[in-house]
């Protein structure tokens, strides 16, 4: 979130909790909560790419991440660095990453 103001707790949005009860997330919510492994960002718009979750969790460089998306049910969705992923579309719960090996070229 790239601003100082600090939102309520009724302004935030959960992503987690409505994939998890089986509700649409609004769309016209201000602040959406996502979880980036364990732990939890507050952010200011619903759409990003695979790239911009990367950054938010703060793993640079993100060409050395891989970035699942977790959804309802267990399934799991592999994000590539330019997919763009919209956090009110059904069953998305959360984001998964995992440190790619370095190998020798």
């Amino acid at each position: 979130m790239t601003d100082q103001y600090t939102p309520n707790e009724v302004e935030v949005i959960d992503v987690e909790a409505y994939a998890k009860a089986g509700q649409a997330v609004p769309t016209d919510a201000k602040y959406y909560r996502i979880k980036i492994d364990k732990e939890k960002y507050t952010v200011d718009h619903a759409v990003f790419t695979g790239r911009e979750i990367l950054l938010e969790a703060g793993l640079t460089p993100v060409s050395q991440y891989r970035l699942d998306m977790k959804l309802k049910g267990g399934g799991t969705k592999k994000i590539e660095l330019e997919d763009t992923i919209d956090l009110r579309a059904p069953g998305v719960e959360k984001f998964l990453t995992l440190k790619l090996d370095q190998t020798e070229g």
